[in-house]
């Protein structure tokens, strides 16, 4: 018999892997994972920027006459430099379901593997795995100028008129701003 289980879609691309088949009692393969959006490598990953939330999800398709009881787990791997250094993620984001949610701010800038692993409870030998690999880019700093981010300013004869992007300046990827970044501005003056 065959049964699929879906969560939630966000485009149409898929990666699948091979399965292994066990003759025990009854026939059983492997379950096919596929996730969505996929299509990735670790040469063409898909991007997002650190202020985004993203997530990936699975579609899960089982052949087997047994039970369809799994067991889940997403890993993430840096693969900046190598794919080898496994992240420890936050206890808040959940590794054991079919679809993983990563907030904003959650990974550093750089590349990563997400894998996700699908075992058959009533055989362990029975498991399959999909990756997909992401690109965690910088948002950009929105320079404010005054307060607000204001794009048309007023001003009397005679008052001054304060510029303080340090201050009033955001940075989508970090929990504050850092005023010490500054640009160096040489006006043209002209004789």
């Amino acid at each position: 018999s065959t049964s699929t289980s879906s969560s939630s879609t966000t485009s149409s691309t898929a990666s699948t892997t091979t399965s292994q088949r066990l003759d025990i009692q009854q026939s059983c393969y492997a379950p096919t994972v596929t996730l969505i959006p996929a299509q990735s490598t670790l040469s063409s990953p898909m991007s997002y920027r650190r202020s985004q939330d993203f997530s990936i999800s699975s579609m899960i398709q089982f052949n087997c006459n047994g039970s369809l009881s799994t067991t889940k787990k997403w890993t993430i791997k840096n693969c900046t430099s190598i794919c080898s250094f496994q992240i420890q993620l936050n206890s808040k984001i959940s590794t054991t379901v079919s679809e993983l949610y990563i907030p904003s701010r959650t990974l550093d800038y750089g590349i990563y593997e997400l894998t996700l692993t699908v075992t058959m409870i009533e055989s362990l030998d029975l498991k399959s795995s999909a990756s997909a690999y992401v690109r965690i880019t910088a948002t950009g700093i929105t320079a404010n100028l005054v307060q607000l981010g204001t794009s048309m300013i007023t001003r009397g004869s005679q008052q001054d008129l304060q510029l303080n992007p340090g201050a009033y300046s955001v940075d989508p990827d970090q929990n504050s701003f850092d005023a010490s970044v500054s640009i160096i501005y040489s006006p043209l003056i002209m004789k």
